[in-house]
């Protein structure tokens, strides 16, 4: 069948939109014809994406990024490719990349199936549960000791969530509020303000052992689910998945992300020499074969 040239015009304007969209979709694409790649960063979530003494990103997610950066740059024949960073929090993260202003995330960010229905994730590199960081010495051991007691969690976290959600379920009577870092979180627990800060147990580990005295800070309490940690990538994105997917493959694969995890976390680390003393967890362990980006529930 053959239609009239006004029509095949008509329809090649109606396309031109959908294409656009789709071109745009394509992280690959996108950096290759802007020459750019902005890459996220946190400001506070040691070891895996902070800030150094001179006011530079670093840390474990960090680094990995820096791997992924160069791989991009061979996919797209940039070997120019400019690297833009953006600080981002908890609660901006993805609206930041669903919007095209960052293009990944390398920090702390829990792979979960609500947040898998607007981003995507890379193979799982981490898996850590809530507990809560609190003043040595007090009486607090776990969430029912918190009863009628403020809490303070990290807004747009999942962890906010699930405390969120056990307060009214069990009526515990907590006053939970939120800050809007996780650097804002510990300090409110040092000044009086919060008896317990809720989060992740590696970043409350990190956040202890960076403080002036961490002898005056303490982790306690039962995991209260463990969940992973990914990279966090725009949805329907494949090609970009699998660059990423391919990366973290052959970091682990080679023993390189074990070399990694060493360096981050059971050695000294920037700025203060802390060391977090953090062996790897099993179900990390388990995910080096595995590779899998199965999310929480």
């Amino acid at each position: 069948m053959r239609f009239p040239a006004h029509r095949l015009l008509a329809l090649a304007a109606a396309c031109a939109p959908l294409l656009a969209a789709a071109q745009a979709g394509s992280t690959l694409d996108k950096v290759k014809s802007s020459g750019a790649i902005t890459v996220a960063y946190r400001e506070s979530s040691i070891p895996f994406s902070y800030l150094d003494d001179k006011a530079q990103p670093t840390g474990f997610g960090w680094e990995i990024c820096g791997r992924i950066v160069d791989e991009v740059k061979k996919a797209t024949g940039r070997a120019d490719l400019k690297v833009a960073t953006q600080a981002v929090t908890s609660a901006n993260r993805m609206p930041l990349l669903m919007n095209g202003t960052i293009d990944i995330e390398c920090g702390s960010t829990t792979n979960n199936s609500e947040r898998a229905k607007q981003v995507a994730f890379a193979t799982n590199y981490f898996y850590t549960g809530t507990r809560f960081l609190v003043k040595a010495g007090t009486s607090v051991k776990s969430l029912a000791d918190l009863k009628g007691k403020t809490v303070v969690s990290t807004t747009g976290t999942t962890n906010f969530k699930i405390l969120r959600n056990l307060n009214e379920e069990q009526k515990l009577g907590i006053d939970l509020l939120g800050a809007k870092d996780h650097a804002e979180s510990a300090l409110m627990v040092q000044s009086g303000r919060a008896v317990a800060f809720g989060m992740d147990d590696i970043l409350l580990y990190g956040l202890k052992a960076s403080s002036a005295n961490p002898a005056e800070l303490a982790v306690v309490g039962d995991p209260i689910q463990v969940e992973p940690y990914a990279i966090m990538l725009r949805k329907d994105d494949p090609a970009f998945k699998k660059l990423v997917d391919d990366t973290l493959a052959a970091l682990m694969k080679s023993g390189e992300f074990e070399k990694l995890y060493r360096k981050w976390f059971e050695s000294p680390i920037p700025p203060k020499g802390i060391n977090l003393q953090a062996p790897m967890s099993q179900e990390l362990r388990d995910n080096l074969k595995a590779l899998s980006d199965k999310p929480a529930t």
